[in-house]
């Protein structure tokens, strides 16, 4: 056998979904002349891989479409990796249209928090697949789609949002009581107020402000259609203080008060 026909490596049974996560040394090597009937994702924790000639260094992920020849391998002293192989569900099929590298080789460079959450997810959608649960495998494919959701916010083809303002909705989403004002928010990503204001209007065409207010108001609406809470709670659990002016907020938002929201969700239950 020349070096133009390697061996072939086994091929997994997939049959939906299955993940792992590899450490391995500069001996390791996969080649599968038609590939697999499956999508593989990879991303590179630490040490380097290549597919074919396409470099994997840490942070990257990978996808190889299916019926496409897999030839990856280690390419230095280590490379660990996380991987999928996946059959995906339709409404995940927009999630992997990625720049192609070289053919049926797609390929993302996260910026490090977002590479960060991508492993976190994965390595999620691993500990749920090995769990004795009967409901592991959806966790795991629940796990895999937060993935797939965060490498659509690294995706230059997909409407991307700028990272800096990623952080800022999930420190505003993390808690909805705190004291929201342009300065904090600015501060939280290095920015000064008028280019952080500029950028989030440019990018979420709302004002801040108007962001905050609506992530408040969502979120009084599905603790209204959810729990039994008084609404001076609800009020105070998304931020307002005072149930007088959160009323007159909702109904600005919702048309209707907080009683009549919570009246007519339960009607339509």
């Amino acid at each position: 056998m020349n070096l133009r026909d390697p061996a072939e490596s086994p091929h997994p049974v997939v049959r939906r979904l299955e993940t792992g996560e590899f450490d391995e040394g500069p001996e390791y090597a996969t080649y599968r002349r038609r590939g697999t009937t499956d999508w593989l994702l990879v991303q590179t924790l630490d040490g380097t891989g290549r597919f074919g000639a396409v470099a994997a260094d840490p942070g990257t992920v990978v996808l190889v479409r299916p019926r496409t020849r897999h030839d990856y391998a280690t390419t230095g002293p280590r490379w660990h990796f996380l991987y999928a192989h996946l059959h995906p569900k339709p409404d995940w099929l927009p999630l992997l249209d990625w720049p192609e590298v070289a053919p049926g080789i797609l390929l993302l460079r996260p910026a490090h928090a977002a590479a960060d959450r991508i492993a976190g997810h994965l390595r999620d959608a691993v500990r749920h697949q090995r769990s004795v649960l009967t409901q592991g495998e959806q966790l795991s494919a629940n796990a895999l789609e937060a993935a797939l959701l965060w490498c659509d916010t690294q995706n230059p083809k997909a409407v991307r949002i700028d990272d800096r303002l990623l952080r800022v909705i999930e420190l505003i989403d993390h808690d909805l009581k705190a004291r929201f004002d342009l300065p904090r928010l600015a501060r939280a990503v290095n920015l000064s107020v008028s280019r952080f204001a500029h950028l989030f209007r440019e990018q979420l065409g709302v004002s801040p402000q108007q962001f905050v207010e609506r992530r408040r108001l969502d979120a009084a609406c599905r603790l209204l259609e959810l729990t039994a809470r008084p609404i001076a709670s609800v009020a105070a659990e998304v931020g307002y203080p005072d149930p007088l002016y959160f009323s007159t907020r909702f109904r600005l938002h919702t048309g209707l008060s907080p009683t009549a929201y919570r009246v007519s969700g339960t009607r339509g239950r």
